[in-house]
């Protein structure tokens, strides 16, 4: 049942059948699960240590208020307007005769995208806590434990097993229920993974040496700023702050669709952002001092977690005990985002097709088990296939339309419907957003919303993509930077479809 008008005020919809969290810490964890992600751990404390430490915090929480803050708050909005996934959240509030509603294909689409490489990312996150509970990287060196990665990602029976096991477990969560299985397992899972945040940061910092780590990690050092540019540092800044929480592909309506309206949803959106950040902290206290106590670049990315990171366990007292910790922590970081992912994949599946949630999970048990491969088999039998250049693998190319292309143009594109007089509107976007009790969503904010938001948004995706290819010369970034455009407009064309007039 919902109470609305065709032209733009659905923000009261009602859907007695819509699950919902049990409780609010409910829908926190979930969703600060979804937001917690492997960039939290394997790039956030090298770019915090690399571009100033505690000065580059300052102006990436700044960027995080400015830019993730008010996006997540347009997806939470979104879902809970409509009480619908992605899959039918824009046509239910947007009026007739626009476009809006043909994102829905991108975004379920995009999600299957991420899920394609995330998936197979959180097995190996497995396989290394098995690695970590056999001794099977004990007392090896660096070159040895890199082996150790390499044999892994050669193998194709281990890989694929791993990402399988991955698939069944997130997909069995979520056959159970939004209650009884995503909630339930998620946070159990934040519970226990905050519980071994602390424990392995306080060991982090008793280690003899530790203290150069977290002086390069937090103490502000403008020099460092200086080096590397302050307009790079403010970009690098603002690029993690706007991906960190994983927005524009829908995770996160979905479940603002779950969610009641006791509860304003800026202090619901601040409390995520809080989360999301403490983890990304914490994690740099877990890696940076432990790394530099033993005299080990921390370095980012891959090698980080399946390389440098064993190396220093094998140098610490008690290392095979803080191994195990480690990985478990990693694999309920890693399995948290993608049953969140997977949540939303089956809820779009049954509102675009109509069907129950035992379907729609069988049918996705399958399918995703099939698209998880081409990236799976890239490291191996499809090794050969460098989509993007020497060096480049099928989960790059992967990562690449879901993070230049999706991601960004997705934000762009739910700050536009939830601020444009043909999408949902300013005003109704504000009332939806208020209502319940907590931090009201100033409306003075609509000259930002309307004209600053996303034009900072374009600038990000536009440099992303200018920096990508900028090594690989001239007339490649022209032709890159071309696609862009046009995906770009695309997105505006989507946007300025015209309703029709109510008859009212």
């Amino acid at each position: 049942m919902g109470l609305f008008n065709n032209k733009r005020k659905v923000y009261i919809t009602m859907n007695d059948k819509r699950e919902k969290f049990a409780s609010r810490l409910g829908f926190i964890l979930v969703s600060a699960g979804c937001a917690v992600g492997l960039g939290n751990v394997w790039k956030f404390p090298y770019i915090c240590g690399k571009n100033g430490g505690a000065a580059f915090i300052v102006i990436y929480l700044l960027c995080l208020l400015g830019l993730g803050l008010p996006i997540l708050i347009c997806e939470y909005a979104i879902g809970r307007g409509s009480n619908k996934s992605l899959g039918s959240a824009f046509k239910m509030l947007s009026p007739e005769g626009t476009r809006w509603h043909h994102f829905r294909w991108v975004a379920y689409a995009g999600n299957y995208l991420l899920m394609m490489f995330y998936t197979m990312v959180a097995g190996w996150m497995l396989n290394y806590f098995v690695y970590s509970l056999t001794g099977q990287l004990s007392g090896k060196n660096v070159e040895q434990i890199g082996g150790e990665f390499n044999n892994m990602l050669s193998t194709p029976s281990v890989m694929i097993f791993w990402t399988l096991v991955v698939v069944v477990i997130s997909i069995l969560v979520c056959s159970l229920g939004l209650q009884k299985g995503v909630e339930k397992i998620s946070k159990v899972m934040m519970i226990l993974l905050f519980a071994l945040m602390i424990i392995m940061a306080v060991n982090s910092l008793l280690l003899d040496g530790s203290s150069e780590g977290l002086k390069f990690y937090l103490v502000p050092d403008f020099s460092k700023m200086k080096e590397q540019g302050i307009g790079n540092v403010v970009f690098a800044a603002m690029s993690h702050a706007f991906f960190t929480l994983g927005l524009g592909i829908g995770s996160m309506e979905i479940f603002g669709s779950y969610l009641s309206r006791d509860c304003k949803l800026t202090g619901e959106s601040i409390n995520v952002v809080i989360l999301d950040t403490v983890v990304a902290l914490t994690a740099g206290i877990i890696i940076i001092p432990a790394c530099f106590a033993y005299g080990i670049n921390p370095g980012a990315g891959p090698s980080l977690l399946f390389i440098t990171l064993p190396n220093v366990f094998n140098q610490m007292p008690g290392g095979v005990i803080w191994e195990v910790l480690f990985f478990i922590f990693m694999a309920f970081a890693a399995l948290s985002t993608v049953i969140a992912v997977y949540e939303n994949i089956i809820a779009m599946t049954m509102d675009l097709f109509n069907c129950s949630r035992k379907r729609a999970s069988l049918v996705n048990l399958f399918v995703i088990s099939v698209l998880c491969m081409p990236a799976v088999l890239g490291y191996n039998v499809l090794s050969g296939v460098q989509p993007l250049g020497a060096g480049t693998t099928i989960m790059d190319l992967e990562d690449f339309i879901v993070s230049y292309n999706i991601l960004p143009l997705g934000c762009l594109l739910f700050v536009l419907f939830c601020t444009r007089k043909n999408g949902w509107g300013y005003d109704n976007f504000v009332a939806e957003v208020n209502m319940g009790k907590g931090i009201s969503f100033p409306k003075w904010l609509k000259g930002y919303m309307v004209y600053v938001l996303p034009v900072i948004d374009l600038v990000i995706y536009f440099k992303g993509y200018y920096d990508m290819f900028k090594p690989q010369g001239t007339k490649v970034v022209c032709i890159w930077m071309t696609v862009a455009v046009i995906l770009a407009l695309l997105v505006f064309y989507i946007a300025a479809g015209k309703g029709k007039k109510s008859n009212d």
